[in-house]
This record gives structure tokens, sequence and C-alpha cells, in this order.
């Protein structure tokens, strides 16, 4: 049996919860508290409860890396003791240079995916980021900065419409105060949206601004180096920050190597035109390079996709199939 009133209190839904949670949660555990975890440190997590904000403690033989900020998890009333962390809708997973996993966020119903109208602007950087989104089934919106600074906006904005299908773009300057009315759409009662990008784009600039009416806590920002558009990395742990009007904000430090792991529905999604021609070769496993009959081959040949974007398609495909293959050990 789920666990009922919570789920009606107007405050833990604001945290949101809904449902898909509450009918985790058996008969036995109603006396638990149900937290969602707001910060992640090295040996420490803190949350939010409808108590407000919480401290939280570790079980024995568990780590901080085993949760993701924004994860739900049941805690005793008295120490917080974690007992249980919830399934999630949506885990946005970020791999490392070492093959390693680690978990960007957990429960977004939305990316933010912030670059610059200047050197940082990089769309193969940005293809790989619609496909972590893509992988794990968040709707991707892609916010550009500094449009004001740049002499001509215009080419920035014409390669953000063609960077994916249905794309929402939005142009803000996160130090205004009506970045929020820009991106209210994907705000509102437990709605979790999430911000990427690389370091000195205005991410941290605009949790500010988006938490600064919310009753977040302020970010740090950085300069950034007017030669080479490169920002300092001024936020190091991951954090969730309430939105003023419902909603909240998840930050994370710059990131501007993406490095892509099992990620082949993702690219899917980034790349829907490719895959619907793939669907129309001659052979099943074909690979689109040299093979007779192949749909994507003749569409590329007469103009119907764009080498450009092929390219980056034929890298990026090569790349995660890499990344997928078992490797192999030393004998």
């Amino acid at each position: 049996m789920a666990l009922t009133e919570p789920i009606h209190h107007a405050e833990l839904i604001g945290l949101g919860w809904s449902s898909f949670f509450g009918d985790q949660v058996g008969v036995e555990e109603a006396s638990l508290v149900p937290v969602r975890i707001a910060h992640v440190h090295r040996a420490r997590m803190s949350g939010q409860s409808i108590m407000g904000a919480v401290n939280l403690t570790l079980p024995a033989n568990s780590f901080t890396a085993d949760y993701a900020v924004g994860d739900f998890v049941l805690a005793e009333p008295g120490d917080f003791l974690v007992r249980r962390r919830l399934d999630r809708t949506s885990l946005l997973t970020r791999r490392m240079g070492d093959g390693s996993t680690q978990l960007s966020g957990a429960n977004i119903d939305t990316l933010f995916i912030v670059t610059s109208c200047n050197g940082d602007f990089n769309v193969p950087r940005l293809d790989r980021y619609l496909a972590m989104a893509g992988q794990a089934e968040i709707a991707p919106v892609l916010v550009l900065t500094k449009a004001d600074t740049a002499n001509d906006a215009a080419p920035f904005l014409a390669q953000a419409a063609e960077l994916a299908r249905d794309l929402p773009v939005v142009v803000v300057d996160p130090r205004r105060p009506d970045a929020l009315a820009k991106l209210q759409t994907w705000f509102g009662l437990g709605r979790t949206v999430a911000l990427t990008g690389s370091s000195g784009v205005g991410k941290s600039t605009l949790v500010n601004t988006l938490a600064a009416s919310g009753g977040g806590t302020a970010q740090l920002t950085g300069a950034i180096r007017a030669h080479d558009s490169t920002g300092r990395h001024t936020t190091t742990a991951r954090s969730l920050h309430p939105v003023e009007g419902g909603g909240w904000v998840l930050d994370s430090p710059g990131i501007r190597t993406v490095h892509l792991g099992d990620v082949a529905d993702g690219l899917d999604v980034v790349f829907a035109e490719i895959i619907e021609l793939a669907t129309q070769c001659k052979f099943s496993d074909c690979t689109h390079s040299h093979e007779p009959s192949c749909a994507v081959l003749s569409a590329l040949a007469r103009g119907g996709i764009d080498p450009e974007r092929f390219s980056r398609w034929r890298k990026l495909h090569d790349e995660n199939t890499a990344a997928r293959a078992p490797k192999r050990g030393r004998r």
C-alpha cells in the first residue's frame, strides 16, 4: 500500500513530489519523512522537506556518490537517517574521462543548455549536450547569453535553430530580472530545471537571478578570459535552488569536455532526420559508409542531408559505439 497523505500536501508537491514517488512508499514506511536532496558534498548531504532544510545522515556502507541532487529519499524523522532512495523519473549522468559515470542530477523535467554568443558557441559540443538530454529523456532548451556583446548575434541564432528538430532557443541576459519571465514557461509548482554548459557563459549568474526572490543561496560568479571566452569554474558542487513562482533550478560545475557513453538513443533524437532515413536502407545492419542502396548516402549525395551535420553524426556515432564496446583485459 502506498503513502497517501503527503501526496496532498502542497509543500511536498512543491518539492516535486508526485504519485510516481508516493506509489513507491509502503504502509510500513508511512512514518518516514520524504526529503529531496538539495546539496551533495564529498562526505555529507542536505535536503528540503516540508519542515524546511535538513541535514541528512548517510547509512553505513553508503556514499554520497550513490545519490544525485534532486533525488527523493525517505529518512527517519529524528536524525534524518536515510533509509531508502526512491526510483527516479529521470537521471542526468556525465561520463568522465576515465570511463566512470558521475550523477549530475535526478528527477529533472527540463535541461537548459547554456552557451554564449562568442567563442564558447561550439556546435559539436552542443550536439553532445543534446545527446545527453535525449538519452535521459529530458526536454532540452538552448539558452543563449551575451547576445548584446556580439557584433552580430544572427549567425548564432541560425546555427542554434539547426541543432535539433523543434529545439526551443531563448536569448536572455542572465543579469536582468526579466530572465525569469522569458524562461517561466519551464518552471512552475514542483517543476525542476537543470543548467549545464561551459564555465563563463553565465550559468551561475542566471541561477542567482532565477533564485534571487525564491530564497536560494547565491552562487559565486567569475570573469571570463577575453582572448578565448573561457571562464573560471566558480560552481564546484551541484545544488538545488527554489525559484520565484514555483519550481527548482539545479546548477552544476561548468563542463567544457563532454565524453559520450551509451547514448545511442540520445543521438537518434538529436539527428532524427538521419535516423528516419536509415530505416529505408536496403540492409538492416547498414553502416551508412559504403553499402549499396543506402538511403542515408543517397540523401547525402542529392543534398537532402547537410554534409557537415552528417559528419558530426558520424563522429559521435563512432565515438559512442567505441565507448559501448567491451574493453579487452590483459591475459
